[in-house]
């Protein structure tokens, strides 16, 4: 049992670490971005980089922060979903600041986690009923903020490549 419990504690603890580490994630795909590339759009209907990010910090703000504070100070609280999509159709994402959206986000993250690292584990299993999902815990809260923070960065990595070969596209044309 105590084995099994520490496992517990350590892949909490890698999890958090990964969820710790997003926000550095972000700034490296965005480091070398022009400011028409931050706000490109591959095609209809994805994310700019911009919006991706953008995206991030209102679901970590408006999403994750309210749900993990609803369910440690409420008895099962019923727990909204959040809806991305209207949320940024309505926030015109392109037209922020990718340092004031990064910096949010990094700061929504940071206590985010740093609330989950506090948790003993018996706190880690206090939960929630979500919209659309149905009965979660904190710790199962967690790894969806990881599933969630997996599929965009690996919508950025595709933008990036995508990104990358334009400019060589461009820059062969050019030559």
């Amino acid at each position: 049992m105590t084995d099994e419990r520490n496992n517990n504690a350590a892949d909490f603890a890698a999890l958090l670490d990964f969820l710790d580490d997003t926000p550095a994630q972000l700034t490296n795909f965005t480091r070398a971005l022009t400011d028409v590339d931050l706000r490109l759009q591959s095609s209809p209907g994805e994310f700019s980089a911009l919006e991706n990010i953008c995206h991030l910090r209102d679901l970590e703000l408006q999403g994750y922060t309210t749900r993990i504070r609803r369910i440690l100070s409420e008895t099962e609280p019923a727990l909204a979903d959040f809806d991305g999509a209207r949320v940024a159709a309505e926030s015109f994402y392109n037209n922020e600041q990718l340092d004031t959206a990064l910096s949010a986000f990094q700061q929504a993250r940071r206590e985010n986690v740093a609330t989950l690292r506090s948790l003993t584990e018996a706190l880690r299993q206090r939960s929630g009923t979500l919209e659309g999902v149905g009965r979660i815990t904190l710790r199962r809260l967690a790894e969806m903020m990881r599933e969630h923070d997996e599929g965009h960065l690996d919508d950025l990595r595709i933008l990036s490549q995508r990104l990358k070969h334009r400019a060589e596209t461009e820059s062969s044309q050019a030559s």
